[in-house]
C-alpha cells in the first residue's frame, strides 16, 4: 500500500466515520480544521503537504480542502449536513452494475453502501 492510499484510508475513517477516535471535532457540515487533524493524529504522521497531495491525487475525489479545513465528500456514517439540495429523480434512472449483482439488486433494491 502506497503512502497516499494509507493516508486516504485514515482520512476516510476519521472524517466519514469516527472523528472521536482521535478526539477530533467536526462542524455540522463535516469540516475539520487541518491543524487540529494533524495535531490529534498521533499514530499517523500527517503534514499539510501530505494531506494536500493525497487529496489532489485521489481520482474518486473523496475529500475537499477549503482554506485550512478538510471534509469527506461522501460516504458518512455519522450525521453531518453536506448542504446538498434534494431533487426529484427523473422518471427513468440508470444504474450501472456488474451482472453478478443483478439478482440481489432485483430482490432487495439498491442499498446504501
Amino acid at each position: 500500500m502506497d503512502k497516499y492510499t494509507k493516508i486516504s484510508k485514515f482520512l476516510s475513517f476519521i472524517l466519514r466515520h469516527n472523528p472521536q477516535s482521535i478526539q477530533l471535532k467536526l462542524d455540522t457540515n463535516g469540516w475539520a480544521k487541518i491543524d487540529e487533524l494533524i495535531a490529534k493524529s498521533k499514530d499517523v504522521k500527517l503534514t499539510k503537504k501530505l494531506i494536500s497531495e493525497t487529496v489532489k491525487q485521489d481520482s474518486k475525489q473523496r475529500f475537499i480542502i477549503d482554506e485550512n479545513k478538510i471534509r469527506a465528500n461522501q460516504g458518512h456514517s455519522i450525521k453531518i449536513n453536506l448542504g446538498l439540495e434534494a431533487v426529484v429523480p427523473p422518471k427513468i434512472l440508470y444504474h450501472g452494475t456488474a451482472t453478478r449483482f443483478l439478482l440481489s439488486i432485483m430482490e432487495t433494491g439498491l442499498t446504501k453502501q
